[in-house]
């Protein structure tokens, strides 16, 4: 993989806009790129309306945890270029939680390596959630399914 970038954000933050800059910063010759960016819903686990999604990390250790799924994900795809930015801290419903784009010679490894590393990304990244509703906070202790 040619291009790797791998960036936390602690305010909101434009998935359009770092799409467009990484694709000036050219992530090669890719004739491919699939893209996906994630909202935080307006709605709880428990289906209550959600004030905010707060996350915690490991400063250091995530970024690292991150560079690496992404690493290995794009060479068992065979892909050109990765990149991933998240969110971390309070997030409110509507906003920008992750962006994640991938660049390949096809559009098969740049979907297929999209999607297996958004599902890294939901199990194996070091982020601890809180959902906030009604003024509480609850841990999430699971993961949502596709």
């Amino acid at each position: 993989m040619s291009h790797l970038q791998v960036q936390l954000h602690s305010a909101r933050f434009d998935p359009l806009a770092s799409l467009v800059a990484w694709e000036r910063q050219g992530p090669g010759q890719a004739a491919a790129a699939s893209h996906f960016i994630g909202r935080v819903r307006v709605t709880s686990a428990n289906g209550q309306p959600l004030e905010a999604l707060e996350l915690e990390h490991y400063p250091g250790m995530t970024e690292r945890q991150l560079e690496r799924l992404a690493t290995d994900l794009g060479a068992r795809h065979g892909v050109e270029a990765v990149l991933v930015e998240h969110r971390i801290g309070r997030v409110l419903p509507g906003e920008a939680i992750v962006l994640v784009a991938v660049a390949a010679d096809r559009r098969g490894p740049a979907q297929r390596c999209c999607q297996e590393l958004l599902e890294a990304l939901k199990h194996d990244a070091p982020f601890w959630k809180r959902e906030w509703s009604g003024g509480e906070g609850i841990w999430i202790t699971g993961n949502t399914p596709l």
